[in-house]
């Protein structure tokens, strides 16, 4: 579904990103894990079309899309649930959630999704009509992922979705994550809470300092020596 080929990114003339390579398979759960500034959230970024690649390719279903504009990802399947939620504080829930369904079939099915994603997160319909920044972080966090949710993508991105949040709260968050997969969308997480993550992800890949160090099954790198010495504190 998603290929990343050998991209270069940077900062202006600063390198943060060094010939990085993975795919994610339609279906599947897959995350970047690593310490803080390792270059996850730029590869997010870069997906999205926030940053360019310097070097390498980015395609999503057999189509390059490394030079389309931003927006045009939303209509084309992927939507971005970033660090620190970046919502429209001053409007309401419903409001924000009208936002993540401005165009195509997600304006049509807007009150479809609207109840699908009331479903996944209650506290949202009981609070639709107040202003997101008066919300909690962890609601805000729900109404963040509900945003995305919004323009019925086939890949979600995921970017430190658990930053902020109370264990009992991550715990919501990350089940949230398993139930979206099974309705059929593909999952692409971001995280420094390595041991959650893992768990959840059928695959995932160790970024250190901008380049890829370790790839395997969650289940793989849970038993690694590396990964259990350098992010478990085992």
């Amino acid at each position: 579904m998603l290929e990343i080929k050998n991209i270069d990114v940077c900062y202006g003339d600063v390198q943060v990103v060094w010939d990085v390579s993975f795919d994610v398979k339609k279906g599947e759960v897959v995350a970047l894990v690593g310490a803080n500034g390792a270059g996850k959230s730029t590869n997010l970024k870069t997906i999205s079309g926030i940053l360019r690649p310097k070097k390498g390719h980015i395609v999503f279903e057999g189509n390059p899309i490394h030079t389309v504009e931003p927006f045009r990802l939303n209509e084309i399947g992927i939507a971005h649930v970033p660090e620190a939620r970046r919502l429209f504080v001053e409007m309401t829930v419903d409001e924000n959630l009208d936002m993540g369904s401005l165009k195509g079939a997600a304006k049509k099915e807007r009150e479809k999704s609207r109840e699908m994603v009331f479903d996944l997160f209650p506290r949202l319909k009981e609070r639709r009509k107040q202003l997101t920044g008066t919300l909690s972080g962890g609601e805000q966090q729900m109404a963040a992922v509900a945003r995305g949710l919004m323009s019925k993508p086939r890949l979600l991105m995921f970017d430190e979705p658990s930053l902020g949040l109370s264990p009992i709260l991550v715990r919501e968050i990350f089940n949230v994550i398993k139930k979206i997969r099974k309705e059929g969308v593909t999952v692409l997480i971001v995280e420094q809470n390595v041991q959650q993550t893992l768990s959840l992800a059928d695959r995932a890949y160790v970024l250190e300092n901008g380049r890829i160090t370790l790839s395997g099954t969650g289940r793989e790198l849970l038993v690694n020596d590396h990964v259990k010495t350098a992010y478990l504190g085992v």
